[in-house]
């Protein structure tokens, strides 16, 4: 699976995706710059020991700061598929597009989905046409759905007016990879479409990120995948980091060598979170975790040998 990250259902979490929450998902404040998380759907309990293995419950146990927001008592690990949504230097920007609905998946919990993730947007004052720029951190299955909605028997971009901005060595990794059918299909309904209508940005991420606006830039978090991204946002009191997933759980600031059974490259995976959690460590910037569930976002603090995440309800926007 290291190598071949689309999920087959003898691999995959069985069930289907719990219902997304009823209740006013959460947007912080950045002083000049919301981020509204915007919902999909929270993911099977079944996700968390296939994506993680070695975060079993007894490794769990030995955080107890993740009880109850991010495991529950038995130490399962609660996983969600989101996207965040802010404007920022006049652009109206969506940071990855999640699963998406009615595509044929070869993971059963994402297969067909029938999920509100549109009017979710549009209720958080995001209409799909008012889209100026979509950042797609990765090329993986469910951080590109919502690239494309159907129109008849084709995948027309959801977001027609938006660029759609990923990393040049991301593309180019996938360009040349051997993909098997389940990843050709994504590639098929999902991603070839904007770039056939013109509307795919690749952009050259050097080792110190680069600034695509005033307020953002893309930061590299190889591993997971070659072209892996990370978003950085600067308020105007604090700065806040988006994961993509070079970081799926919280469950591994505990050890960051602890890895996903989908990262390209595990040891570079692992270096990666080592770098990015030191960086971020006790200095007040907002993580924000793609697959992290509510409350989703926190301060990185030095816990021990390791790290924790602390909830930051102060830099929540009023409802």
């Amino acid at each position: 699976m290291r190598n071949h990250p689309t999920n087959s259902p003898s691999s995959s979490p069985s069930s289907s995706p719990l219902p997304s929450s009823p209740s006013t998902p959460p947007a912080w404040d950045l002083g000049d710059l919301t981020i509204h998380r915007i919902d999909e759907v929270a993911l099977p309990p079944q996700t968390g020991p296939w994506l993680l293995p070695t975060a079993t419950p007894d490794v769990v146990a030995q955080a107890p700061w993740l009880r109850p927001d991010f495991a529950d008592e038995a130490g399962t690990l609660r996983l969600s598929s989101h996207s965040f949504a802010f404007t920022a230097d006049g652009l109206r920007v969506l940071v990855d597009t999640g699963i998406g609905n009615g595509k044929t998946r070869a993971n059963p919990a994402w297969n067909n989905l029938d999920s509100d993730y549109l009017a979710h947007l549009e209720a958080a004052g995001f209409p799909p046409q008012t889209i100026d720029l979509v950042i797609l951190t990765h090329l993986h299955t469910d951080h590109v759905g919502w690239n494309t909605s159907a129109d008849g028997d084709t995948w027309k971009p959801t977001f027609r007016n938006a660029r759609y901005v990923t990393a040049r060595s991301e593309w180019n990794h996938w360009a040349a990879a051997d993909m098997d059918e389940a990843r050709r299909q994504m590639f098929r309904d999902s991603v070839h479409p904007i770039k056939d209508a013109g509307l795919l940005d690749l952009v050259d991420v050097p080792a110190d990120g680069t600034d695509i606006a005033p307020s953002i830039r893309l930061i590299p978090t190889p591993g997971h995948t070659p072209g892996h991204l990370a978003v950085e946002l600067r308020g105007r009191t604090t700065t806040a980091l988006i994961t993509g997933d070079c970081i799926h759980h919280p469950v591994q600031m505990l050890d960051p060598t602890m890895g996903s059974c989908v990262d390209t490259d595990p040891h570079q995976a692992a270096a990666t979170r080592h770098r990015l959690l030191a960086s971020l460590a006790d200095t007040g910037t907002l993580l924000l975790g793609t697959h992290f569930p509510s409350p989703t976002g926190g301060l990185v603090q030095s816990h021990r040998n390791s790290y924790r995440l602390t909830p930051s309800p102060e830099l929540l926007a009023a409802p």
